[in-house]
């Protein structure tokens, strides 16, 4: 017979792969992917550590699944966009809408970028997500060659981020350089800096990657790959 607590409480949920992979999601949305640990993991499901064992081998599975589960976030999203190319012209205006729709997923994980770059393994959602890509720009009249240039080309911008040049890591506590005592050593990129200094409101995912800048990379890709494509009568 169950006792008072336990009615309270309800049925005890088992633990699972998924279940996992999703409270270590929803650990690091709340407290960055620092924080993700087996015992903390542990912790935010309500068990013991050693549990978390029986459903994966260490924290390095925990990271390959958190990328499964938000690839498959960055799926639905781009399913509901669609995939169709009525006419090959169209090509571009759904791979960009597909694209800022998996940005809008990768907005909602902001540490989710590292975790994807650290990846050596390929997982299935994010190969899907590629090989609906791959299916788009070929109905948009590119050869296979063309796509697989394409997507080096693209690279991490395809799935709704971009890896930044300078991009210190959390908490890095290093002070900002003078630039002006840099200037007869760097004299161009101080002038550039100089021109184009501004608090950043808006950044996103990066340290200087606001939305503008996204998007004005992926179009400038966007429109140099349609100029690549054959075109048909």
């Amino acid at each position: 017979m169950a006792t008072h607590v336990e009615q309270e409480a309800g049925p005890r949920i088992p633990l699972s792969r998924r279940r996992v992979f999703q409270a270590a999601v929803k650990l690091a949305d709340a407290n960055g992917i620092e924080a993700l640990t087996m015992r903390r993991l542990a912790e935010e499901l309500g068990a013991e550590a050693m549990s978390l064992y029986h459903h994966v081998a260490n924290k390095e599975q925990v990271l390959d699944g958190v990328v499964e589960v938000v690839a498959g976030e960055i799926n639905d999203a781009v399913d509901r966009v669609g995939a169709e190319v009525a006419k090959p012209a169209d090509w571009k205006g759904v791979v960009r809408r597909r694209i800022l729709a998996a940005r809008e997923v990768m907005l909602r994980h902001k540490w989710a970028p590292s975790v994807f770059e650290s990846r050596t393994n390929m997982n299935p959602e994010v190969l899907r997500y590629h090989d609906q890509l791959v299916g788009i720009m070929h109905a948009g009249g590119f050869t296979y060659d063309q796509i697989h240039h394409a997507l080096h080309a693209l690279g991490s911008r395809a799935l709704g981020f971009s890896q930044e040049m300078f991009n210190p890591a959390p908490g890095d506590s290093q002070p900002v350089p003078d630039m002006a005592a840099l200037a007869e050593q760097i004299p161009n990129l101080v002038r550039m800096l100089a021109d184009v200094a501004h608090d950043d409101p808006d950044s996103t995912l990066g340290w200087c990657d606001d939305q503008t800048e996204f998007e004005f990379g992926i179009d400038l890709l966007l429109d140099g790959l349609d100029r690549l494509r054959p075109k048909r009568r």
